[in-house]
């Protein structure tokens, strides 16, 4: 099942700069968002129902099968110890998802880390991508979906509607006037969660209404 968080990611960095793309507020949300929605497609967190003792809505962690991603673990063990709104599991995550997300990305091999010398105090580094291959795989799928009306994977519908959702798909993605306006239409088809189909599984299910819990969280 391929990680949500990781896939953003690597499309964030694939670019000439080896600096992740979007300001550091939107991604480090973005980001927090992702993680949760990877943790809604595990079958690992999914909103309160009405009539259960928890305020409809708020993101309850549930126990089950742990697919070894270390982020994903991470995020699980803060928001397990009591439900919390979709606002909250944001904020709860933001300040070191980023760094988290890095580290396994550099210790997957997927990323190098190369000192940036500046006459500033904290060290920032270039995140150079040793192999753009699932890089590439990402963006073309986003684009096959945005452009061609192909029918999006999970994974894809999820990144697309975060970046509709903070305004990123403009920073990574280049398109005209016209196809902007195309495009901007697609992503808002998908954000609202019409790419589930009827016959869905759980899973896809759940993603889609996480999906839409963290949209308001992220607006």
């Amino acid at each position: 099942m391929p990680a949500i968080a990781e896939e953003l990611l690597l499309l964030l960095l694939d670019n000439a700069s080896a600096q992740p793309a979007l300001d550091p507020s939107r991604r480090r949300r973005v980001l927090a968002g992702a993680v949760l929605l990877d943790l809604a497609y595990q079958w690992r967190l999914r909103p309160a129902a009405p009539g259960e003792p928890v305020p409809e809505g708020r993101l309850i962690a549930l126990v089950g099968p742990d697919d070894g991603d270390p982020t994903s673990g991470w995020a699980w063990q803060r928001l397990a110890r009591k439900p919390r709104t979709a606002k909250s599991a944001v904020a709860k995550l933001q300040r070191d998802v980023e760094t988290r997300l890095l580290d396994q990305l550099e210790y997957a091999g997927l990323l190098r880390r190369t000192p940036l010398y500046t006459k500033r105090f904290r060290r920032d580094y270039a995140w150079l991508l040793t192999d753009r291959n699932r890089a590439a795989r990402v963006r073309s799928q986003l684009l096959r979906v945005l452009i061609t009306g192909t029918e999006p994977a999970p994974a894809t519908a999820a990144v697309i509607t975060l970046l509709h959702t903070v305004g990123g798909l403009d920073e990574l993605l280049s398109f005209d006037d016209r196809a902007r306006r195309w495009v901007w239409q697609r992503a808002a088809e998908i954000a609202s969660g019409s790419w589930v189909a009827a016959d869905s599984d759980l899973a896809e299910v759940n993603l889609a209404v996480v999906a839409a819990t963290v949209r308001a969280a992220l607006r």
